[in-house]
Parts: C-alpha cells; structure tokens; sequence
C-alpha cells in the first residue's frame, strides 16, 4: 500500500513516516506542495495525506488540480485549520476525510483502515482470494492451503502489488516503488530473490504463487 504525505512540518512528517512504515505502508513524503502535487500526479499511490498550510502550492489548490486527474486516490486533509466550515471547505475541495490537529497516531490509523474500506484498493474486498492463497490487505497476512505463509515485509509487499494489480503486467521499477518509495531502490536481482523465496515458502504449504515472468516486461500474475 502506497502513501504519500505532503506535510510541511518536519518533526510531524518524520514522526507519521516512521509510525506509517511501521504499520506496513510505503512511504513517499514532501514538505512543498508543488512537489506535492507532481508527486500525486506522476505516482502511483492509494492514498494522500495532505497539510493544507504549504509553501509553494496551499494543499487546496493542490486537492484540486489532483481530483481533475485522479478520482480515485482517497485523500485525508490533516490540519489546524478547525472551524467547521474549515472542514467543509476541504471535504468539498475533494477530501474524503478531514483530521484536525493535533491528533492521536491510533485515529489517523482507523481514519485510514476506513478509507481503504471505501475502495481505494481496486478490490471490493480486503480479502484477495487465488486458488488456494488467501491474501489479507488489512492484517498484512498470506494464508496458502489455510496456512499462515511467514512472509517478511519485503516479501509481503511484492505479493501485495501484484495481487492487487492482477491482469496486469507489472514492472520491476513499479515494485522497487512499492517497496521502498519514490528515492530509493531495489534491484531486479533483489526482487528475484524475495519471490524466490516467498514461492519456496508457499510450496512448503502444499500450493504455488500464480506469478510468471513475463521476459523484458515484468511480472503478472496468471490464472489459476
């Protein structure tokens, strides 16, 4: 699960990054709403939460220019700003949520888990079922044959995009963003290597991941 966080405080930015990857998202995160908003554009996220107080871009102006282009993106506006037609301004700007500041980490967690739960994952469910592999978006688990499949994190975020982006092929640079973010990277040869290892240990569960290389492409995953 992608996330991008445009917040322009430093200390509160670096505090939900540690506190959201913890929780099994990836993170991409800015304090400028300009590059905020080239981010939400050009990026590949499932959800946003936006300061609206921002240098360059205010995060209103930023929501906007972003609903033209994506209407699926589920957006949570995290900010100061209070009084209730401050909230009502943002949710009709394009917001699917608004948090007021401050705020404890276990709402913002609900407030996101609900925001999935509307459809922000092109599955109707949080349960993605695969022949005999049953993957679950909320608890971050893989079950092969009811098995509970120990996968690591690296491991799981793999699976989860490409079980979440099925008949598609996907590539090796999408995952390395899926699994590090926007400004770092993970190597094809390391990508390999977590899937090889993830299909040894859903092989040892009595079943198989439907993952096939497609060569110079990517990954897809096949019928089963």
């Amino acid at each position: 699960m992608k996330l991008l966080l445009v917040e322009d405080s430093s200390s509160l930015r670096r505090s939900l990054r540690v506190g959201l990857e913890n929780l099994g998202f990836t993170v991409d995160d800015t304090a400028d709403g300009a590059e905020g908003l080239s981010m939400a554009l050009m990026g590949d996220y499932n959800l946003l939460l936006l300061d609206i107080m921002l240098p360059s871009i205010d995060g209103l102006t930023l929501l906007k220019a972003v609903r033209k282009e994506k209407q699926d993106l589920r957006v949570l506006i995290l900010s100061a700003k209070t009084q209730p037609e401050e909230r009502v301004q943002g949710l009709l700007s394009g917001a699917d949520d608004y948090l007021c500041k401050p705020f404890s980490f276990d709402e913002l967690h609900a407030r996101l888990l609900c925001l999935m739960r509307r459809g922000t994952l092109k599955n109707d469910s949080d349960i993605v079922i695969l022949g005999q592999l049953e993957l679950d978006l909320q608890l971050k688990t893989l079950k092969a044959t009811n098995k509970m499949i120990d996968l690591t994190p690296n491991e799981y975020k793999i699976i989860e995009c490409l079980f979440t982006n099925q008949n598609k092929v996907v590539t090796p640079e999408k995952l390395s963003s899926y699994i590090a973010g926007q400004y770092d990277a993970v190597s094809k040869n390391s990508i390999e290597a977590h899937l090889s290892s993830a299909r040894k240990k859903v092989r040892a569960a009595g079943s198989e991941l439907p993952i096939r290389t497609k060569r110079g492409f990517g990954y897809v995953i096949q019928d089963v």
